[in-house]
């Protein structure tokens, strides 16, 4: 994905993806789902302030929607 020109950009910025994904399975190990999901929101929040941008908070909210309500690709 691209930036888009509204302000929200979804290209990696990160120097190493996959550390970065491993801290965050790491940080869940452990603990129950309510835990983790207190965890998740925490986050969340932490990194909203971060953005300090309600319109891309509101974009990367609906793009993180759309994506969770497409059906799984592959086949079964």
């Amino acid at each position: 994905m691209s930036e888009t020109t509204t302000g929200l950009d979804t290209t990696s910025r990160l120097p190493d993806p996959d550390r970065a994904y491993r801290a965050l399975i790491d940080a869940h190990r452990g603990l129950t789902d309510e835990e983790s999901a207190a965890l998740n929101t925490r986050l969340v929040l932490l990194l909203a302030n971060q953005i300090g941008d309600e319109t891309v908070l509101e974009e990367a909210i609906a793009l993180a929607k759309e994506v969770a309500q497409k059906p799984a690709q592959g086949g079964a």
